[in-house]
Protein backbone atom coordinates (compact mmCIF):
# COMPACT_ATOMS: atom_id res chain seq x y z
CA UNK A 1 0.00 0.00 0.00
CA UNK A 2 1.31 3.43 -0.94
CA UNK A 3 0.06 6.44 1.04
CA UNK A 4 0.61 10.02 -0.10
CA UNK A 5 -0.59 13.33 1.27
CA UNK A 6 -2.44 15.88 -0.80
CA UNK A 7 -1.96 19.65 -0.47
CA UNK A 8 -3.84 19.15 2.81
CA UNK A 9 -1.75 16.68 4.84
CA UNK A 10 -4.81 15.14 6.58
CA UNK A 11 -6.38 14.17 3.23
CA UNK A 12 -4.63 11.06 1.98
CA UNK A 13 -4.44 9.24 -1.35
CA UNK A 14 -4.20 5.49 -0.83
CA UNK A 15 -2.95 3.18 -3.56
CA UNK A 16 -3.50 -0.48 -2.70
CA UNK A 17 -1.16 -3.27 -3.71
CA UNK A 18 -2.81 -4.85 -6.74
CA UNK A 19 -2.03 -8.38 -7.90
CA UNK A 20 -2.74 -8.93 -11.59
CA UNK A 21 -2.29 -11.87 -13.91
CA UNK A 22 -3.97 -13.41 -16.95
CA UNK A 23 -7.11 -14.12 -14.87
CA UNK A 24 -7.68 -10.54 -13.72
CA UNK A 25 -6.70 -8.80 -10.51
CA UNK A 26 -7.08 -8.88 -6.74
CA UNK A 27 -6.52 -6.30 -4.01
CA UNK A 28 -7.65 -5.64 -0.48
CA UNK A 29 -9.79 -2.53 -0.72
CA UNK A 30 -9.81 -2.25 3.06
CA UNK A 31 -7.96 -3.96 5.87
CA UNK A 32 -8.42 -2.26 9.26
CA UNK A 33 -4.97 -3.20 10.61
CA UNK A 34 -3.13 -2.20 7.44
CA UNK A 35 -5.15 1.02 7.04
CA UNK A 36 -4.46 2.13 10.61
CA UNK A 37 -0.78 1.13 10.54
CA UNK A 38 -0.05 2.86 7.22
CA UNK A 39 -2.17 6.00 7.64
CA UNK A 40 -2.05 6.55 11.40
CA UNK A 41 -5.84 6.96 11.27
CA UNK A 42 -7.90 5.01 13.78
CA UNK A 43 -10.85 3.78 11.75
CA UNK A 44 -14.30 2.89 12.95
CA UNK A 45 -16.37 2.61 9.81
CA UNK A 46 -20.08 2.10 10.45
CA UNK A 47 -21.70 2.52 7.04
CA UNK A 48 -20.93 1.74 3.38
CA UNK A 49 -22.51 3.80 0.59
CA UNK A 50 -22.75 3.16 -3.15
CA UNK A 51 -23.42 6.00 -5.58
CA UNK A 52 -23.85 6.02 -9.38
CA UNK A 53 -23.72 9.23 -11.41
CA UNK A 54 -23.92 10.11 -15.08
CA UNK A 55 -21.28 12.25 -16.78
CA UNK A 56 -21.33 15.84 -15.58
CA UNK A 57 -23.23 15.09 -12.38
CA UNK A 58 -21.71 17.05 -9.53
CA UNK A 59 -22.59 16.06 -5.96
CA UNK A 60 -21.58 18.26 -3.05
CA UNK A 61 -20.17 19.93 -1.17
CA UNK A 62 -21.72 17.88 1.67
CA UNK A 63 -20.92 17.50 5.36
CA UNK A 64 -22.65 16.96 8.70
CA UNK A 65 -22.27 19.56 11.48
CA UNK A 66 -23.14 16.99 14.15
CA UNK A 67 -22.04 13.39 13.66
CA UNK A 68 -19.37 14.49 11.15
CA UNK A 69 -18.23 11.71 8.86
CA UNK A 70 -14.77 10.66 7.86
CA UNK A 71 -14.95 9.02 4.42
CA UNK A 72 -12.85 6.47 2.57
CA UNK A 73 -13.85 6.91 -1.08
CA UNK A 74 -13.09 4.78 -4.13
CA UNK A 75 -14.42 4.40 -7.66
CA UNK A 76 -15.33 0.95 -8.96
CA UNK A 77 -16.55 2.04 -12.39
CA UNK A 78 -15.66 5.12 -14.42
CA UNK A 79 -13.81 8.23 -13.28
CA UNK A 80 -14.49 11.16 -10.94
CA UNK A 81 -12.72 14.28 -9.75
CA UNK A 82 -13.05 14.08 -5.98
CA UNK A 83 -12.75 17.14 -3.71
CA UNK A 84 -12.38 17.69 0.05
CA UNK A 85 -12.65 21.15 1.67
CA UNK A 86 -11.21 21.80 5.14
CA UNK A 87 -13.93 23.31 7.35
CA UNK A 88 -11.95 23.22 10.61
CA UNK A 89 -11.31 26.79 11.75
CA UNK A 90 -8.43 25.62 13.98
CA UNK A 91 -6.62 24.00 11.05
CA UNK A 92 -3.68 25.54 9.20
CA UNK A 93 -5.42 24.51 5.96
CA UNK A 94 -8.86 25.96 6.86
CA UNK A 95 -10.78 26.95 3.73
CA UNK A 96 -8.43 25.11 1.39
CA UNK A 97 -9.38 22.22 -0.85
CA UNK A 98 -7.60 19.10 -2.01
CA UNK A 99 -8.61 16.94 -4.93
CA UNK A 100 -7.61 13.87 -6.85
CA UNK A 101 -8.75 11.83 -9.81
CA UNK A 102 -10.28 8.54 -8.69
CA UNK A 103 -10.98 5.91 -11.29
CA UNK A 104 -11.68 2.29 -11.95
CA UNK A 105 -8.29 2.16 -13.70
CA UNK A 106 -6.07 3.78 -11.06
CA UNK A 107 -7.86 2.11 -8.10
CA UNK A 108 -6.84 4.98 -5.81
CA UNK A 109 -8.81 5.78 -2.68
CA UNK A 110 -9.19 9.09 -0.89
CA UNK A 111 -9.30 9.41 2.90
CA UNK A 112 -11.29 12.49 3.94
CA UNK A 113 -11.33 13.11 7.72
CA UNK A 114 -14.34 14.36 9.65
CA UNK A 115 -14.49 18.16 9.54
CA UNK A 116 -14.32 18.35 5.74
CA UNK A 117 -16.94 18.95 3.07
CA UNK A 118 -16.90 16.41 0.24
CA UNK A 119 -17.95 16.59 -3.38
CA UNK A 120 -17.21 15.00 -6.73
CA UNK A 121 -18.02 15.27 -10.42
CA UNK A 122 -18.41 12.30 -12.76
CA UNK A 123 -16.04 12.66 -15.72
CA UNK A 124 -16.86 9.38 -17.49
CA UNK A 125 -20.20 8.42 -19.09
CA UNK A 126 -21.14 6.89 -15.73
CA UNK A 127 -19.24 6.54 -12.48
CA UNK A 128 -19.86 4.38 -9.43
CA UNK A 129 -18.39 5.23 -6.03
CA UNK A 130 -18.18 3.14 -2.90
CA UNK A 131 -17.37 4.90 0.32
CA UNK A 132 -17.12 3.99 3.95
CA UNK A 133 -18.16 6.47 6.64
CA UNK A 134 -17.15 6.82 10.28
CA UNK A 135 -20.62 7.90 11.38
CA UNK A 136 -24.16 7.29 10.19
CA UNK A 137 -25.97 9.52 7.74
CA UNK A 138 -28.00 12.07 9.71
CA UNK A 139 -30.02 14.21 7.28
CA UNK A 140 -31.04 16.67 10.00
CA UNK A 141 -27.36 17.61 10.45
CA UNK A 142 -26.40 17.60 6.76
CA UNK A 143 -25.23 20.87 5.28
CA UNK A 144 -24.18 21.90 1.79
CA UNK A 145 -21.78 24.57 0.58
CA UNK A 146 -22.25 25.83 -2.98
CA UNK A 147 -20.06 23.84 -5.32
CA UNK A 148 -19.19 26.99 -7.28
CA UNK A 149 -18.39 29.22 -4.30
CA UNK A 150 -16.17 32.12 -5.41
CA UNK A 151 -14.10 32.14 -2.22
CA UNK A 152 -13.22 28.43 -2.52
CA UNK A 153 -12.63 28.74 -6.29
CA UNK A 154 -12.57 24.97 -6.89
CA UNK A 155 -11.39 23.97 -10.36
CA UNK A 156 -13.67 21.01 -11.02
CA UNK A 157 -11.72 19.90 -14.11
CA UNK A 158 -14.91 19.92 -16.16
CA UNK A 159 -15.64 22.17 -19.13
CA UNK A 160 -19.42 21.80 -19.38
CA UNK A 161 -22.19 22.95 -17.07
CA UNK A 162 -22.45 20.43 -14.23
CA UNK A 163 -25.73 18.69 -13.46
CA UNK A 164 -26.58 19.54 -9.86
CA UNK A 165 -29.52 18.51 -7.67
CA UNK A 166 -32.00 21.11 -6.49
CA UNK A 167 -30.77 20.54 -2.94
CA UNK A 168 -27.16 21.19 -3.96
CA UNK A 169 -28.18 24.30 -5.91
CA UNK A 170 -29.45 25.64 -2.57
CA UNK A 171 -26.01 25.25 -0.97
CA UNK A 172 -24.79 28.23 1.04
CA UNK A 173 -21.67 30.29 0.44
CA UNK A 174 -18.55 29.22 2.36
CA UNK A 175 -18.55 32.60 4.14
CA UNK A 176 -21.93 31.88 5.80
CA UNK A 177 -21.66 28.10 6.27
CA UNK A 178 -21.73 26.37 9.64
CA UNK A 179 -18.17 25.27 10.28
CA UNK A 180 -16.10 23.32 12.79
CA UNK A 181 -13.81 24.75 15.47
Amino acid sequence: MNISSTVIPDVLVIEPDVYEDHRGFFFESYNKDSFEKNTGVKSNFVQDNHSMSSQGVLRGLHYQVIKPQGKLVRVISGEVFDVAVDLRRSSATFGQWAATLLSEANRKQLWIPAGFAHGFIALSSTAELLYKTTDYYAPEFERCIKWDDDELAIDWQYDGKPIVSEKDEQGVPFSTAELFE
